[in-house]
């Protein structure tokens, strides 16, 4: 039986995956199979090198909870999976182990602005639906969302030097119980939670991915940086925002270095 063709009505699949290095297996391998190694990772990641997808994205961790890391961006599920499964076979026979994966999706935000939100929006500034200030406002602001949506469905992530990942999920926790908030309340605490994030633009760029029903988080948050105190002080300025405060529960930090291959094997001693 062929494996079956899974696609989502929008958006892709992702999964980061996190590895330990087997340091006696692979002081086992010779210098042969140690190259022969690098020379497949190369090659599969060169296949799979897409802006969006597929694309298989290299990592080191910092920090000593996992030493290889990677990103699979993927449309279909199957296609996933076999980029997953080519990953491990490039490596020696027992030399990885896993310490952790995440698998969610590419989703846009329940709370995305509407077309009815910018009316009220401007109208409230004092612009006129059917004037030409009205008008060109709107066209921008859509246009605006347009390219926002791209971009939550089918990211085209940086090549920038670090990137943080943790999964997290809303507390369902007797008076803090997100789901049990109307939407309206959600709405309006996420657009405030999204403006302390929109303060870090140039600095860090994030993609949300969800995982509820799929992973044990309902989120996957990546986060692209040129600086580490940028990522601490984006975190740190949103848990002072009440969506994190009082409703966020939040896994394993990991923190990495965005290398190639070759770089990797440099910087591993492999």
């Amino acid at each position: 039986m062929s494996v079956p063709t899974v696609k989502l009505n929008r958006g892709i699949h992702v999964m980061h995956i996190f590895y330990k290095i087997d340091r006696l297996r692979w002081q086992s391998t010779g210098a042969s199979e140690s190259k022969q190694a690098l020379s497949k990772l190369e090659t599969l990641t060169k296949a799979n090198s897409a802006p969006s997808n597929p694309r298989l994205v290299s990592y080191v961790n910092v920090g000593g909870k996992a030493d290889l890391v990677f990103i699979i961006y993927a449309a279909e599920l199957g296609q996933l999976g076999s980029i997953h499964r080519e990953l491990e076979l490039c490596f020696p026979p027992g030399t990885l182990q896993t310490v952790d994966s995440f698998l969610s999706v590419t989703e846009l935000p329940e709370y995305v602005t509407t077309e009815e939100d910018m009316v009220r929006s401007f109208q409230q500034e004092g612009l006129q639906p059917g004037t030409e200030a009205f008008n060109q406002r709107l066209e921008a602001g859509k246009k605006r969302q347009a390219e926002y949506e791209q971009y939550r469905l089918y990211p085209e992530m940086p090549d920038w030097e670090i990137m943080g990942f943790y999964p997290m999920s809303k507390r369902r926790s007797g008076n803090d119980n997100w789901y049990m908030l109307d939407f309206d309340a959600r709405k309006k605490l996420m657009l405030g939670h999204a403006r302390v994030g929109r303060k870090f633009a140039g600095r860090v760029t994030q993609l949300i991915t969800g995982a509820t029903g799929i992973d044990d988080w309902e989120w996957g948050v990546t986060l692209m940086a040129h600086q580490t105190d940028a990522l601490k002080e984006i975190v740190y300025e949103m848990r002072f925002d009440e969506v994190s405060a009082r409703y966020g529960e939040f896994g394993t930090f990991y923190i990495n270095l965005r290398l190639s291959p070759a770089d990797i094997w440099a910087h591993l001693k492999l």
